[in-house]
């Protein structure tokens, strides 16, 4: 990062971090209202769900620009830059747009701060300001649509101050229980929050009956228009193959055979879908079928970096930003169906407020060792802490090594791979976005453009 960057980077730092919520939206309407509400100027969709919300997001938005739209993206957490969390036709604004953004919201802040404090409140946090940066963009690029994925929940969360065209709800699992609730209900019940009256819902199918009760039962209560996966839309076929797959879906308007799907697992097949028939919504308002050509480009092409993303090859490094139970679970099922290693080592580091212990779990039966580290984040989990509850979770010390230094991790995981001129071993990264990200960084993998 410049140095403008970096002092801007480091006065949202100075809020309230990302990881904690406040559950009130008037700071974040406040400080739209008094911009001249931006993110009115344009036509929206927004994503929540415990899984898969970023992948679904740049999808949605490389179908939306295949078709022709000029595009807005927010999505977060950043992998290498905070520059990231702002796209304007699929590339992140570069860091004169991003100080500009931070400096064009920054005399409302300031109101809105005094305010809140006053009334014995609180300051904007990170997330409501990187928000009010991301949609004051989106004005001025201008934008025909932004696609705008969550932070934490839906009911609370800052980008809710959009009024969406569409609302997509991914897969709903436990994660970040401290401000969603201890149950599959209460947390499917905040995710729901992003559902309206006018915006046309489309919901994947949900792996616990809760989610999906509780997502049905707020659609009724809404009488809102509806897409549900299994029912009105679906993934009808796929075959794994070389580099992705080739997927056949059913939209709300039409059916979509033999595309090729540049990203590898089952659950992007399932993300595909939400994108499809979320651009049907949007484009044709559900009754007008995508042009094949179109989604042919657009699937064809697609990237998510950090997501199953073979990061080298000779040993195959696959790199995922996996951080709760379920994202684990998905990752083991993406790498058995893709790859036949003849061993497996993972390289893994999670941050503190996650179930360190469940994610190890659910790697446990893939892996033949683990190599635990740590990322530079303050929020890491010590090496020495981890690899304690991975022994316990292995049941065995020789399958468990650590290192606080990542370069050297990296390393360790390559030589186990590669142990006795093992040429098809394979080293499978996962536990948090920050590991990814540094992982990348130190393989010399480029950022996104």
């Amino acid at each position: 990062m410049s140095p403008q960057l970096r002092e801007v980077y480091a006065a949202l730092l100075e809020r309230a971090p990302e990881n904690r919520i406040e559950p009130d939206l008037s700071r974040i309407r406040r400080v739209m209202e008094l911009m001249g509400d931006p993110q009115r100027s344009y036509r929206s969709i927004r994503i929540a769900g415990t899984n898969g919300k970023t992948t679904t997001a740049r999808i949605l938005e490389r179908i939306l620009r295949e078709a022709g739209l000029r595009t807005g993206r927010t999505t977060s957490p950043h992998l290498h830059s905070p520059v990231e969390r702002i796209a304007i036709d699929g590339s992140p604004i570069d860091e004169d747009g991003f100080i500009q953004a931070y400096r064009d919201v920054e005399p409302f802040a300031q109101i809105v701060d005094e305010e809140s404090l006053a009334a014995g409140g609180v300051r904007l946090t990170f997330f409501e300001y990187i928000i009010a940066m991301a949609y004051q963009a989106f004005a001025s690029a201008p934008v025909d649509v932004a696609v705008v994925e969550t932070g934490l929940g839906g009911t609370w969360d800052a980008t809710g101050v959009v009024d969406p065209d569409v609302a997509v709800v991914t897969s709903i699992g436990l994660d970040h229980q401290e401000y969603l609730g201890e149950t599959i209900a209460e947390i499917a019940g905040e995710k729901a929050g992003i559902l309206t009256t006018t915006a046309t819902a489309v919901l994947a199918a949900q792996p616990e009956g809760d989610a999906a009760d509780v997502l049905r039962e707020r659609v009724i209560e809404l009488g809102a228009e509806a897409a549900f996966e299994d029912e009105q839309i679906g993934v009808l076929a796929r075959t794994p193959g070389v580099g992705g797959q080739m997927i056949t879906l059913q939209g709300i308007a039409g059916r979509y055979e033999d595309l090729f799907l540049s990203l590898l697992g089952e659950h992007q097949a399932h993300n595909a879908l939400l994108a499809v028939a979320a651009a049907e919504a949007l484009l044709g308002d559900g009754s007008t079928p995508l042009d094949t050509d179109l989604l042919t480009a657009a699937l064809s092409t697609v990237t998510s970096p950090g997501r199953a993303e073979v990061v080298r090859q000779s040993p195959t490094i696959l790199l995922d930003a996996a951080h709760n139970p379920s994202g684990a679970e998905t990752l083991v099922a993406t790498v058995r169906e893709n790859f036949r290693f003849t061993r497996t080592i993972g390289l893994v580091g999670v941050l503190q407020e996650k179930d360190a212990e469940q994610i190890l779990a659910t790697l446990e039966p893939l892996l033949d060792s683990v190599v635990i580290t740590e990322s530079s984040s303050p929020r890491a989990i010590p090496a020495h802490e981890l690899a304690d509850i991975a022994r316990d979770v292995f049941d065995d010390e020789d399958r468990v090594l650590e290192s606080t230094s990542l370069p050297d991790a990296i390393q360790q995981a390559v030589d186990l791979a590669e142990a006795e001129g093992d040429m098809f071993g394979g080293v499978v990264v996962a536990g948090s976005v920050t590991l990814a990200a540094e992982v990348r960084d130190l393989l010399g993998l480029p950022e996104e453009e």
